[in-house]
């Protein structure tokens, strides 16, 4: 799926989360959620992403606005991931990348002239409602956390 979200229900999905629990979208009805894809646990721009979802993490939840990540590695690095960085939100894991084809973020990439399947980095405001409110694909990290938090302000 590559075509726009906005404006639609969000796609809803059951995943191992950290921590040993399973997290269902559904279980954030009538809050604002923030969903964010990312490539890969501990590398440089997920980790900058993460850290700064972290940083303006109370901002975020003052808006009342839950903060989840999803990726394809396993719940054990998640908790390690989260461990390191002394992440205060769920990390998602979607090893059989389900949820990411589900929002559209699972694509061929290039890198180095390699191409490869992977994780589009992206992120999802969804309304209270489960209303995709707002999309950002192919996410450069530097300032996008302060984007969305602006976009949160926005909806209200």
């Amino acid at each position: 799926m590559s075509q726009t979200l906005t404006g639609r229900p969000a796609p809803d999905f059951t995943l191992p989360a950290s921590g040993g629990k399973q997290v269902s979208l559904g279980d954030y009805k009538g809050k604002k959620v923030v969903l964010y894809f990312y490539p890969k646990d501990m590398t440089p721009g997920c980790t900058k992403e993460s850290c700064d979802f972290r940083d303006d993490y109370a901002q975020f939840a003052k808006l009342g606005a839950e903060v989840i990540g999803i990726s394809p590695d396993g719940p054990d690095s998640h908790d390690r991931f989260i461990a390191a960085y002394n992440l205060p939100f769920p990390l998602l894991a979607d090893v059989d990348h389900r949820v990411c084809e589900l929002y559209g973020v699972w694509k061929q990439l290039e890198r180095n002239g390699q191409t490869f399947m992977g994780v589009e980095r992206s992120t999802f405001l969804i309304d209270e409602r489960g209303i995709v409110a707002r999309e950002w694909r192919k996410v450069n990290v530097e300032g996008h956390v302060g984007e969305v938090l602006e976009a949160v302000k926005a909806i209200g």
